[in-house]
Order: structure tokens, then sequence, then C-alpha cells
């Protein structure tokens, strides 16, 4: 790293939201760092290499699980972040599920229904591309949204963002609690820069393919966003779940700093390979005396 994980993440880890202002961030921050994009690769790559080996000791150790949560506008970087970041983990050992609308089946049930279903087992890595949060964020843009989740008209009431919050934070106490680390990335890219990159998709053939005319309805939408994202980050950071409001106009700068946030997190966890018992020592030594003993010939 160009410089102690702790030290450059420590601008963007939110753990006490109740003053945050997102535009105490700026979406092209590089924390003052003056290195070449190659140079920065090097760095991710190592910590990817630090992370793959964590990665090996969570499975084997089987007590910890962990949870990252990616939240972003359109076009900030989510997909190719989580590409890079997870390139040199196990695939055995890590999942990545992605959450677009709602199902008829998903909405009969509670909101945090399907996310639960899918969070990773001790020993495993898990990996939310979008979240529960969307019930915060696109449900409180659109009305729509809020309409369609078959919700009582009772229950639908001018604080049911508020419960909402407070609802997702039992819920992470309660992972927490259960041992899963919480780990959350809301990649901050500037309007201007999405504009950038909506047109580098129209203008490129190759990338035709990621761009949709529902990217820029919800563009038209930006500053409803920026608050309900703000807001979203200051009622559910905690110590347990913080967030890393991550600049992200320069993916090379948004990839270090989550990268760096997961290394530093899981070297807390104080993982380690299992010790084996003194019986289990003595099987293995039998074991190998069996195969030693063994007549090829035959």
């Amino acid at each position: 790293m160009p410089m102690k994980a702790a030290e450059l993440i420590a601008p963007y880890r939110i753990t006490k939201g109740r003053k945050f202002k997102l535009s105490s961030i700026a979406p092209d921050d590089t924390s003052g760092l003056d290195i070449e994009k190659e140079e920065a690769k090097l760095h991710i790559a190592a910590g990817v290499t630090r992370l793959s080996e964590m990665q090996e000791k969570l499975y084997a150790q089987d007590r910890w699980s962990v949870l990252l949560i990616f939240q972003a506008m359109d076009a900030a970087g989510k997909d190719g972040a989580i590409k890079h970041v997870m390139s040199g983990v196990n695939p055995q050992g890590c999942q990545v599920t992605s959450f677009k609308q709602p199902s008829a089946l998903e909405l009969d049930h509670d909101y945090l229904w399907r996310c639960a279903l899918h969070l990773p087992e001790r020993g495993r890595i898990g990996i939310f591309n979008r979240s529960y949060y969307e019930e915060v964020l696109v449900a409180r843009v659109h009305e729509s949204v809020l309409a369609r989740q078959k919700l009582p008209p009772s229950l639908v009431t001018k604080s049911i963002f508020e419960e909402r919050y407070e609802d997702i934070a039992a819920h992470e106490r309660y992972l927490a609690r259960n041992g899963t680390l919480i780990l959350k990335f809301f990649l901050h890219v500037s309007k201007r820069e999405q504009k950038r990159r909506f047109l580098e998709r129209l203008d490129e053939a190759e990338k035709n393919w990621k761009f949709s005319g529902a990217d820029l309805a919800e563009r038209a939408h930006w500053k409803e966003y920026m608050r309900a994202y703000e807001d979203m980050i200051r009622a559910t950071a905690a110590e347990h779940a913080p967030w890393f409001v991550v600049p992200s106009d320069n993916k090379w700068f948004a990839r270090l700093v989550i990268v760096a946030a997961v290394v530093e997190a899981m070297d807390s966890l104080d993982l380690a390979f299992p010790t084996l018992s003194k019986s289990e020592r003595a099987a293995l030594l039998k074991a190998r005396a069996a195969l030693a003993r063994e007549n090829h010939d035959g």
C-alpha cells in the first residue's frame, strides 16, 4: 500500500453518522496520492494477495463470516470494483449476489427476507451488489416502488423510512453479534463523471450493452438520491457496521480504498489455521505411516 491501510481509509470510514454530510467527501478525492495508475494496480494486486491469504484462514477457521455491501448510483463502478478486489479469492469461499427488482415471491415477504437467504455462511465472504438498502433509496425516491410492496395501508406512514433505518440497524447489530463482519461501501461518483461514463457507453460499441434508458431516468433524480444516501448513512453507520464513502471518480483509487478496508478489517479478526489436538496429530502420523507402507507394485 502507498500508505498504511488504516491511514488510507480513515477519512472515508463513517461509524457515527449523526453529523455526516455527503458534501464533506469529494468524489474525485485521492487522499493526496501522487501515483500512476500502473503503480496503483501493483498496490491493489498486493492487497488482493493478502486478502486471498486471509480468506483461506477464514474458511479453515470456520468461525467468522464476512458481508460486503455495495451501493452506488449507476456507472459508479460497483461491478468493476467487486471483480478486481475479489479477483484472487477462491470462488469456493466467496459468493456474489446481485439484487434486482423483487420477484412476486419476494414481494410476498418482508423486504429483508430475500437478502437473508443469501447471507454468507461461517468461513465465507458474501458480497451484496445492492441490498436491502434499496428499500430506503429507490423506494424513497419512487413512491410507486413502495406501493408495490403490498404493505397494509396503516403501516405506510410518514415515519416508514425512519422505521426501516431502525430495523436495518437492528438487523446488522444482530448479525455482528453472531459473528458476521459487516463492511458497507457507497461508491461516491460525481454527476459529471457519471455523464462521462454514460457517453463512453453510448460511443463505444463494446460498451453499448451496459447502457439502459432507465439510467437517464434515475439520473434525473440525482438530488433526491443524494439526500437519501446521506440520510441512510447517517442513520445506519456504526462501529460494527461502518460505511465507507469511497471517492469513485478515479476507479483505481476506489479499488485501492476498498481492498485496504477489507484487508484492514479482516486482519482484526485474528484469523488462523486450526490447531490440531494431540489425538488428531497422532491420527495424521498414523495415516502417513500407512501411506509409506503401501506397495506400489501391487
